[in-house]
């Protein structure tokens, strides 16, 4: 088994035998074994990134056996400089959703760590599938543990969240499945992925392939006008099933533009470019206003989300280097800055049981390290350069301004809703006096909370000073990417 099968089947085994404990009076052992299971599974994805070639757009790490061998079906892995970091966010990710559960979660302990270990191995599969049915089977697994999550470890209007958010992403998935068969019968048999970049397809066919992935993937970002099952499900998930949902679950949808939608259909990619950068520019500029009026504090972040992954297809569909790689850099960025924003929001409901932006005020006075965190990770939320948040968002307005000046002044305009939204939750929730008697009775955060923002808070700002070796590892693949996107199939 090579490291990428290794870094799929452990967290999923390990969550296997969690689900088999059962009992809660061995909930102190299941949260150990839980833990223990997820730091093997991030450093067993060290190694892809340390010994990753940088040179080189190839795949690496690549394993293929056979697994149905009657439709030339294969069990395929791979990752290039695209794939690779998503993979080490995911077991990185996990780590901090079983921290943050550790006390919060007190009944069905197994189950919850089991369905979140089962859910890190299958979003790993999907960064790293090359055969195109084994994707689908990881993709759409994905909505089962999540399902589960929200369904039973949620908030009052948790049934109603879970189903939207299934059908929701099911809908958009069956349309891929019929673009997958299409894509099988044209090669002549083969579900490799790799295989379906090359093949000479007619333009009305991709068109239709185009808009086939853009139904599945646009959901899963979500981009506007389907993203309204993202504020529902936020707002019910637990805080690690926010966490999750928006560090990596949103990403699988980005990456199947980049794996599917650009390669596959380059012609139809470049017709249809700018359907994309209407949608992502909407999405940067009507969202960020809708954030504004939002008093519920994870419904505030549920939108912003949405708005920074308008961000992330906007830099895509520009066609040159600074959009695509600042488009990824993005992705990884907002996979650390909203899981922290969606961690703090959890440290306080715990203690008050409300998101309401108005039940708080002057908690910085009662909980001055925890205001530290929540502070920095907010400003990396605006775009503050030094922070993650920084470093994509001022590439793809680069790539923008590139493309069109215009273009570029309308995107750079999430920098200022962003700092509005945002700053008018830090200013109504932290600062000021202390507003009532459940904040005066806070209790600052604890060691284990502590550890877990601070972590964050490292990944944040190491990313935000040093981004280099983020960009040196996609540069090849993202080089690649364009010079194939920019060759037309119909020549």
């Amino acid at each position: 088994m090579s490291l990428l099968s290794v870094a799929i089947w452990l967290p999923i085994a390990v969550g296997t035998v969690l689900l088999a404990l059962g009992r809660d009076e061995y909930r102190d052992a299941v949260r150990w074994f839980a833990l223990v299971g997820a730091i093997a599974g991030f450093l067993v994805t060290i190694p892809l990134v340390t010994g990753f070639d940088t040179s080189t757009a190839a795949m690496q790490f690549e394993e293929r056996l056979p697994w149905i061998e009657r439709f030339n079906v294969h069990y395929h892995l791979g990752v290039d400089g695209i794939s690779v970091w998503f993979v080490l966010l995911t077991a990185f990710i996990t780590i901090i959703v079983v921290i943050s559960a550790w006390e919060v979660i007190t009944e069905r302990v197994n189950h919850y760590m089991g369905a979140f270990l089962i859910l890190s191995g299958l979003m790993i599969g999907v960064f790293a599938a090359l055969d195109g049915l084994l994707f689908y089977v990881f993709f759409e697994a994905t909505l089962i543990p999540m399902y589960i999550i929200i369904g039973v470890w949620g908030g009052p209007r948790r049934v109603y969240a879970a189903f939207k958010f299934f059908l929701y992403t099911l809908l958009g998935s069956l349309l891929m499945l019929i673009a997958l068969i299409y894509l099988y019968w044209k090669s002549g048999g083969s579900f490799s992925i790799l295989d379906w970049h090359q093949l000479p397809i007619p333009m009305t066919a991709q068109a239709l392939l185009f808009f086939a992935f853009f139904a599945a993937f646009s959901v899963k970002v979500p981009m506007w006008p389907v993203h309204t099952w993202l504020p529902d499900a936020h707002v019910e998930a637990p805080t690690g099933g926010s966490v999750v949902l928006a560090a990596i679950m949103l990403k699988l949808g980005a990456y199947g533009f980049l794996r599917f939608s650009m390669p596959i259909a380059p012609d139809a990619s470049r017709e249809y470019a700018w359907f994309i950068v209407a949608l992502s520019l909407v999405a940067v500029v009507y969202i960020g206003l809708v954030a504004l009026v939002q008093r519920d504090m994870k419904k505030l972040v549920a939108y912003s989300s949405v708005a920074h992954m308008g961000f992330v297809t906007l830099g895509f569909f520009l066609f040159n280097e600074l959009g695509v790689a600042g488009g990824i850099v993005q992705m990884i960025a907002h996979g650390f800055v909203s899981g922290a924003m969606f961690l703090c929001i959890g440290v306080l409901y715990d203690r008050v049981h409300s998101r309401e932006i108005a039940d708080y005020g002057g908690v910085v006075n009662t909980m001055p390290r925890f205001a530290a965190f929540a502070v920095l990770f907010a400003m990396a939320n605006c775009g503050l350069p030094g922070t993650a948040g920084f470093v994509g968002e001022w590439m793809v307005i680069l790539g923008a301004v590139q493309v069109n000046f215009w273009l570029g002044l309308l995107a750079a305009t999430t920098l200022i809703f962003g700092a509005a939204y945002t700053l008018w939750m830090v200013k109504r929730v932290y600062f000021g006096a202390v507003a009532n008697d459940n904040v005066k009775a806070l209790v600052d955060i604890d060691r284990r909370e502590f550890a877990m923002l601070a972590i964050l808070a490292a990944a944040v700002l190491w990313m935000g000073v040093y981004p280099k070796p983020f960009t040196d590892v996609m540069q090849a693949s993202v080089t690649q990417l364009l010079d194939h996107v920019a060759l037309s199939k119909l020549d």
